[in-house]
């Protein structure tokens, strides 16, 4: 079933569709909001408050068009206002006084190659416009459509696709390796695609 036919089936009350569509989005629309708040607790908190104003949403007799750029947009919403707020600043400091957690069943070697990695795509993302930002992770790591993205974020498609390629351009050139012998290099490491993925 599609998200669209699920979205009726949970206005008409049918439980088995709720449960169909959450199982489709959980998973994504929690890796996007840990990667957005890096707090995997608030993450899980934001996704619950996520679900259930869709549900509150569907009560009113209000179905979304698109109901998974709407809960991209409602979640993105959500952190917007977090970000905003006093709370923020105090889970801040104490996430950033806690260490980071680590797989245990992975190597030493693999863990210090996945967390360079990701911090460095961390590090390259936080230093993109917002809006930019935003498009990159919808894209990469979400797997939007562009249409979605643009509904998401509630721009214009031709300037989801500019922001796109002006924040591939940035990633590029932070992420791209720094050697004398840049010839051999650039196709390793030149491609933001490749590290937007991982």
């Amino acid at each position: 079933m599609t998200d669209d036919e699920l979205v009726l089936g949970m206005a008409r009350g049918e439980q088995a569709c709720f449960e169909a569509f959450v199982n489709r989005h959980h998973a994504p629309l929690s890796g996007y909001l840990q990667r957005q708040l890096r707090d995997v607790q608030k993450a899980e908190d934001f996704v619950q408050e996520t679900f259930l104003r869709l549900i509150k949403q569907l009560q009113n007799r209000s179905v979304p068009d698109n109901p998974q750029a709407w809960l991209y947009r409602v979640a993105l919403n959500l952190c917007r206002d977090y970000w905003k707020s006093a709370q923020y600043q105090t889970d801040n400091r104490l996430m950033a006084e806690l260490p980071e957690q680590q797989d245990t069943r992975s190597s030493v070697i693999e863990l210090a190659e996945r967390q360079e990695t990701r911090q460095e795509v961390i590090r390259s993302l936080d230093g993109l416009p917002d809006v930019q930002k935003q498009i990159v992770m919808l894209r990469f790591f979400q797997d939007l459509k562009l249409q979605d993205i643009a509904e998401t974020l509630q721009l214009p498609l031709g300037s989801v696709k500019t922001h796109l390629y002006k924040g591939l351009r940035k990633l590029k050139a932070v992420l791209k390796p720094e050697s004398s012998d840049q010839d051999n290099n650039q196709t390793r490491g030149g491609n933001p695609h490749e590290y937007a993925k991982r």
